[in-house]
């Protein structure tokens, strides 16, 4: 039987936007956002933060979430949510980006839905369509192909792909940062070095593909904004002013 807890890695020395993680929406952080929109997505037995930062950990705390402290000498936030869930009981652990404010928990929903119809798997990531021909070389996301049987075949920043860009749109996904783990291949993948292509092209992804884990495309119809650099906070401030959703996700996470 699964028992699925969703982490949100989080740290406030962001090098593009420092303490983003906290940069207020409608009055409440960022992380808490995220963390409330995955409390309402059904299939989760819990949702928590991990943090080295006390800062983020009061924030979160004031609000009632649940926090666990870890190093503050963590590289990249697969390491943090390894030492998050290593003393925690679930068969099966979703890693959340604290800097998406827009979350969906029916996102969130399909990831679970993907892990309950093989939870022997290793790992699953939601992907989106690419929708214009200049996303696929834009260095600032991560995209992948995928084979017709979901398995990624390959990550990257710059297309490496000759095909039409409509052929490209056939293979070629946006990777979001909604990425899940089986618990034991968390915890042997955090223990294995970074490989070449992780490490030159800056995509943790990559590990588990150059080590022959299985990374399954769990697609979702849409992209929306993450929070990366200061001026997206207002594409994500328009987004939710123009998507009756968004608002309603806005009034849920407020109330």
């Amino acid at each position: 039987m699964t028992r699925i807890i969703a982490v949100i890695p989080s740290h406030l020395a962001s090098v593009r936007f420092p303490r983003k993680i906290l940069f207020p929406f409608a009055g409440v952080p960022m992380i808490e956002h995220v963390r409330r929109r995955a409390l309402l997505a059904s299939g989760l037995e819990d949702v928590y933060v991990a943090t080295c930062d006390t800062e983020i950990a009061d924030a979160v705390a004031g609000s009632g979430g649940k926090v666990i402290m870890t190093a503050d000498t963590h590289r990249n936030g697969t390491s943090r949510v390894a030492e998050a869930v290593a003393k925690l009981d679930c068969t099966h652990v979703l890693l959340l980006q604290g800097d998406e404010p827009l979350l969906l928990p029916r996102h969130v929903e399909q990831v679970i839905a993907a892990i309950n119809t093989e939870p022997g798997g290793d790992a699953w990531n939601a992907t989106a369509p690419i929708n214009e021909p200049e996303e696929l070389d834009r260095h600032s996301f991560v995209k992948c192909s995928v084979a017709p049987s979901g398995r990624w075949i390959y990550a990257f920043r710059r297309s490496p792909s000759t095909a039409a860009f409509a052929d490209q749109q056939r293979y070629i996904r946006k990777v979001l940062g909604l990425i899940a783990y089986r618990r034991d291949y968390l915890m042997d993948l955090s223990a294995m070095p970074p490989g070449v292509v992780e490490t030159l092209e800056s995509i943790e992804q990559m590990r588990i593909i150059e080590n022959g884990g299985l990374m399954v495309s769990v697609p979702v119809e849409e992209s929306l904004p993450s929070v990366n650099e200061p001026h997206e906070a207002d594409l994500v401030l328009d987004h939710i002013r123009n998507d009756i959703e968004q608002q309603s996700l806005l009034e849920k996470v407020l109330s």
